[in-house]
C-alpha cells in the first residue's frame, strides 16, 4: 500500500487510531498537508516525489480529501493502475469507486492482497502488466479484451484463506449492473 486516503468528514477517531498502530508496528508515516496539521511531527511531511512512489518499505502516505472524485483523480493520476480498494458502507460512492477508478482490480470493503493471479482462478501468476491492451500476431476478439476485476467484500481478509483450517476460494462471473 502506497497512500491511504480519507474522507474529511471520517478522520475522527480513524486517523489517529491507524497512525497509533502504523507507530507501534514501525511503519513511517507521511502526510500531506491536511495530516501533518493534524499529526505535526509524529508525521513526516510527505513530499511531490511522494507521490505515486512505491516505497517498497515501511513506508506509508496519508491523504486527506474532501470528495469521492478528489481521490479518484489522484489515484488515477498518481496510482500504479493495478490494484485499489475502497472502505466504505455506502453503496453508491462504492460503485462510483469501482466504475471509475482505471485500475485492472478494484476491491470494496476487501483485502487487496487478493489480487493475485491463483486467487482470481487463474492458476499460477507468471507475469503482471497493467498496460490497457497487448496483442502480437493473428489476433481474434478475446485477444483484443481487457478485464477489470472487482472483488466485494466485508472486511476479508487473505489470513482467513490460508493454512490447515483456510476458507476455500470459489470464482464465478459477476454480471456488473452499475455504471
Amino acid at each position: 500500500m502506497r497512500t491511504i486516503q480519507v474522507h474529511r468528514k471520517v478522520t475522527q477517531p480513524f486517523l489517529p487510531t491507524i497512525v497509533n498502530r502504523y507507530e507501534e508496528a514501525r511503519v513511517e508515516v507521511r502526510g500531506y498537508a491536511e495530516s501533518v496539521k493534524i499529526f505535526g511531527e509524529r508525521v513526516e511531511r510527505a513530499s511531490d516525489e511522494d507521490l505515486g512512489t512505491e516505497y517498497l518499505d515501511y513506508i506509508i502516505a496519508i491523504k486527506i480529501v474532501s470528495s469521492m472524485d478528489e481521490a479518484i483523480d489522484y489515484i488515477n493520476k498518481y496510482g500504479s493502475h493495478h490494484t485499489d480498494a475502497i472502505i466504505a458502507e455506502n453503496v453508491e460512492d462504492a460503485h462510483t469507486f469501482l466504475g471509475k477508478v482505471d485500475s485492472a482490480s478494484v476491491f470494496w470493503n476487501a483485502s487487496t492482497r487478493f489480487s493475485d493471479g491463483y486467487r482470481y482462478g487463474l492458476g499460477a501468476e507468471v507475469g503482471i502488466s497493467t498496460e490497457k491492451i497487448h496483442a502480437r500476431g493473428p489476433t481474434g476478439l478475446e485477444g483484443l479484451t481487457i478485464y477489470k476485476y472487482y472483488l466485494i467484500g466485508k472486511g476479508q481478509t487473505v489470513r482467513s484463506y490460508v493454512g490447515k483450517n483456510a476458507r476455500k476460494f470459489t470464482h464465478r462471473i459477476i454480471k456488473k449492473d452499475w455504471d
